[in-house]
């Protein structure tokens, strides 16, 4: 499964998550025969959603970093 489901990005996800999970211990011949790919494709949807959220936050701090130190070297001329 996902590496990061246990992540604290996912609990915006976690009622899904625990969906999934429920789904996958009705066993092996439930799981197999596509009966969780629904549930698996909502978490995926979910997942990715979070994670979008977290990338446009890092690169908007990012770019005001890049700002201030470029608004630093200016003042010390640079």
């Amino acid at each position: 499964m996902h590496p990061h489901l246990h992540n604290k990005n996912a609990l915006a996800c976690e009622d899904i998550i625990a969906a999934l999970e429920e789904c996958h211990s009705q066993g092996f011949v439930h799981k197999a025969s596509g009966n969780c790919n629904d549930l698996k494709a909502q978490v995926d949807k979910c997942l990715r959603s979070e994670r979008s959220k977290i990338q446009a936050e890092n690169r908007a701090a990012g770019r005001a970093k890049r700002d201030r130190i470029k608004a630093e070297q200016k003042e010390l001329g640079l």
